[in-house]
């Protein structure tokens, strides 16, 4: 492929997320969860991928779970597998979607705990929020 393979990745900030954060101003640690989210996402080809960092530094990375009699959120999902592994705190978290962000109630068990960065961004990589 022309473009190395990595067909997606283009981590260019676009003009139609008005202060999109380029990859020049994220941390490597906070540009890593979004990898891992968008990673997620593709692999499953879900709609919503999610990473979170504890505050060992360890990764959770998930996607949005829609059962018929279950159905939770990509950040729900990593949230709950860092506090199951005995994570104590986060340190960041970042959800990849093509919608507008997250709910209330995501963000809500991010701050809960401790997390202090939320970053979302889009399919392609741009940082729309953070």
């Amino acid at each position: 492929m022309a473009d190395g393979g990595q067909v997606g990745w283009d981590r260019t900030p676009r003009a139609d997320y008005p202060g999109a954060v380029s990859d020049a101003t994220l941390d490597p640690e906070d540009n890593k969860i979004i990898v891992l989210a968008r990673s997620a996402r593709a692999r499953n080809g879900a709609a919503e991928g999610a990473a979170v960092r504890d505050e060992t530094g360890r990764t959770y990375s998930a996607t949005n779970v829609a059962l018929p009699s279950l159905t939770l959120s990509a950040l729900q999902v990593a949230v709950a597998m860092a506090v199951s592994s005995g994570a104590e705190s986060l340190e960041a978290a970042a959800l990849v979607t093509a919608g507008d962000g997250p709910a209330d109630a995501d963000a809500r068990a991010v701050r809960e705990m401790g997390g202090k960065t939320l970053l979302v961004a889009a399919p392609d990589g741009t940082v729309r929020q953070s």
